[in-house]
């Protein structure tokens, strides 16, 4: 699993002009799956986005985590986050998973982190034309790869 995690002070995703999910102060999540993910992955990257110190504490160092500040996720599907642009100019998505693959894993993700979170997780529509709208906070911007924790 792949995925690009902003810290924002709002972030909405909105279908055919109307607002899906909506967020205040949090992280916008975009998730970009592949066939060999499994539940392994799911409860490493839950786990570790919940628990990830990027949000100030009293002193203006990044101390405290998404829990720690009450905040809130939205988490987006982003097949492009496995784009390969070794060859040529237009990017291949081969790495990107199968649609009766991802769908389960995308929903498990989003499961599992509002577990972990202990409030429900805001998501997009999988496969959906979506417009995404956010205030990235700090800027604070994390990638991360599930196949490459260390």
């Amino acid at each position: 699993m792949r995925a690009v995690l902003q810290r924002v002070t709002h972030a909405s995703v909105s279908i055919e002009g109307a607002v899906k999910s909506s967020i205040g102060n949090g992280y916008l999540v975009l998730l970009g799956c592949e066939n060999a993910d499994t539940e392994e992955d799911i409860q490493w990257l839950a786990k570790k986005i919940c628990n990830l110190r990027v949000f100030d504490d009293e002193n203006g160092v990044m101390n405290k985590s998404v829990m720690d500040v009450e905040g809130e996720i939205l988490v987006v599907s982003q097949f492009t986050l496995w784009a390969s642009y070794k060859k040529g100019n237009r990017p291949s998505y081969l790495r990107a998973g199968s649609h009766e693959v991802t769908v389960p894993l995308y929903e498990r993700f989003l499961a599992v982190l509002s577990e972990q979170l202990s409030k429900p997780v805001a998501a997009g529509e999988f496969g959906a034309e979506m417009k995404v709208e956010l205030l990235n906070d700090g800027p604070v911007t994390i990638c991360m790869d599930t196949k490459n924790k260390e």
